[in-house]
């Protein structure tokens, strides 16, 4: 059974960063599409980044582009997205989420409908 588990969330002041993680197990796929998406309440679930784990590419979105970073560690099976300046507008629940790449690049899989793995989240506040 596939499990997502993602910590790292935190209360930063405006301009801060945080590193949040996400450690997948029972996970048999070689090649995968995982991504990071957040929500904020009352929107819905937004694509933030996400990495194709055969060969370590990524995608950014353009929500938090040019201040996030996608990465994986293959050995801990862990994926990890560093947040910089952060903005009051970030505040929101974070989700890990996973897929088996099935013949179609990721980077058209950018829609929480097409993830079928999902962590519990992690909640990011920033505060002004």
């Amino acid at each position: 059974q596939v499990r997502l588990v993602e910590s790292g969330g935190g209360s930063v002041q405006t301009g801060g960063s945080l590193r949040l993680s996400c450690a997948a197990s029972g996970y048999t796929a070689s090649s995968n599409c995982m991504g990071w998406f957040r929500q904020a309440p009352g929107k819905e679930r937004e694509g933030v980044a996400f990495i194709y784990t055969g060969d370590g590419s990524t995608y950014y979105a353009d929500s938090m582009k040019g201040r996030v970073t996608i990465s994986q560690d293959n050995v801990k099976i862990t994926l990890y997205l560093q947040m910089n300046t952060l903005k009051p507008e970030d505040t929101a629940m974070y989700y890990c989420a996973a897929r088996p790449k099935t013949g179609v690049s990721c980077w058209v899989l950018l829609r929480p409908e097409q993830y079928a793995y999902w962590g519990q989240g992690t909640q990011v506040t920033v505060s002004s």
